[in-house]
């Protein structure tokens, strides 16, 4: 099994930019297909950003498109998703997942980290 540890959250401005960064540990990286998603108080998670297994495939949602794009480096057990343009109603705690058939938008993901807090601020 995989262990997903996100990092990269933070404080800031509108417009601003952030990269989350997933790192995995535990097994081998490249069978797992990785999705991010975000939980904004009071509202049910939603997801983000996906890519496949080699990077080769990424989805994105409407949401967040033009201004999310999400990368991996099966080298270094890392998964990337570069925040730019940033807006409040980004605010949220966001999650990577992973799982070794699950995959996209629908998953399932049977492996979370623990999330990090984005706050965009105006």
């Amino acid at each position: 099994q995989v262990h997903l540890v996100e990092s990269g959250g933070g404080l800031v401005q509108v417009g601003g930019s952030l990269r989350l960064s997933c790192a995995a540990s535990g097994s081998s990286f490249s069978d797992y297909a990785i999705g991010w998603f975000r939980q904004a108080p009071g509202k049910e998670r939603e997801f983000v950003c996906a890519i496949s297994w080699s990077g080769a495939a990424t989805w994105t949602a409407d949401s967040v498109k033009g201004r999310f794009t999400i990368s991996r480096d099966n080298a270094q057990n890392t998964v990337t998703l570069q925040m730019n343009s940033l807006k409040p109603e980004d605010t949220a705690v966001y999650y990577c997942a992973g799982d070794q058939k699950g995959f996209g938008p629908q998953g399932p993901y049977n492996y979370w980290g623990q999330g990090t807090q984005v706050t965009v601020s105006s």
